[in-house]
């Protein structure tokens, strides 16, 4: 091999050997670059959700709580509480809830509060505790138009509906005696004003609001009231599980900024036909 042929192939692989070389470190190089980015910082964890309070009614007791075609839950009772509750800067959620297991439904935990057109009462505070009254009631009789009963005591020989575990249950059960089998009790007081309908029974006893409620819209039934000044004057308010002071505050506090600022008044017009103090005079 000569001289000049040697040098030639030793430059020709020195060459060949740089190419390489660079195409080898190129090659890394854009592995390098595709290599995935170092994942970011993670973002701060979001805040838990706001709680949303579960809030039980039976809701057969227009015009208190009722479901409308759409089955939503609507009523009195039901805006007085919503408005509440955005005083208090809390979320409400209306649950339909049976009667005859309601209170059960607070104290297991299952509801956050009640309202229902619960009446205030001593025994029901033993095992609940309850907002500022937000409606006064009394009880009031529902009889067929040609019915000759004019107070409560021409009740005591006669069949008398009732809605279960409701304070008109407690004063027909005192007038009749506890085992009388003359009290007929039913899920709801429009299931007892459909038996008075029907002939089932003489007359019915329940809050004045669902009974006016009832009869003005009703008409073919053909019932009056009568009215008794024996009847104790009685208070709706929302009840809460035995001990939660803490929403118990917030929901006192939502009830007087409501009553306060004329919100109240406007839902008890809407309801009743006149702001508290009218209709209080005006059924008198």
């Amino acid at each position: 091999m000569s001289m000049l042929h040697s040098q030639t192939t030793r430059r020709f692989l020195k060459t060949s050997s740089l190419l390489i070389a660079g195409l080898v470190l190129a090659a890394c190089g854009k592995q390098e670059a595709a290599a995935p980015a170092a994942p970011a910082a993670s973002a701060a964890a979001a805040p838990p959700p706001a709680k949303v309070y579960v809030v039980g009614t039976d809701a057969a007791y227009a015009p208190f709580e009722s479901q409308n075609e759409k089955g939503e839950i609507v009523g009195f009772d039901i805006e007085v509480v919503s408005a509440v509750a955005q005083k208090a800067g809390i979320e409400v959620k209306f649950v339909n809830t049976p009667w005859e297991g309601i209170f059960n439904n607070l104290a297991q935990g299952d509801r956050d509060l009640l309202v229902s057109a619960i009446t205030i009462t001593d025994e029901r505070k033993q095992t609940m505790d309850f907002s500022a009254p937000y409606f006064d009631a009394q009880q009031l009789i529902a009889v067929k138009a040609d019915s000759k009963i004019a107070k409560f005591d021409d009740l005591k020989k006669l069949k008398v509906g009732v809605q279960t575990g409701t304070t008109g249950d407690e004063v027909v059960t005192k007038l009749l005696g506890k085992t009388s089998t003359a009290v007929k009790r039913f899920e709801s007081t429009p299931l007892a004003l459909k038996e008075l309908e029907s002939g089932g029974v003489d007359a019915v006893v329940a809050d004045n609001g669902v009974v006016i409620h009832y009869v003005a819209n009703n008409t073919g039934a053909q019932f009056k009231t009568v009215s008794d000044t024996s009847f104790t004057p009685e208070q709706y308010g929302i009840a809460v599980k035995k001990g939660n002071a803490e929403l118990l505050e917030k929901i006192n506090k939502g009830l007087a900024d409501v009553k306060a600022d004329g919100t109240y008044d406007k839902i008890y017009a809407q309801y009743f036909g006149a702001a508290p103090a009218a209709a209080a005079a005006a059924s008198k």
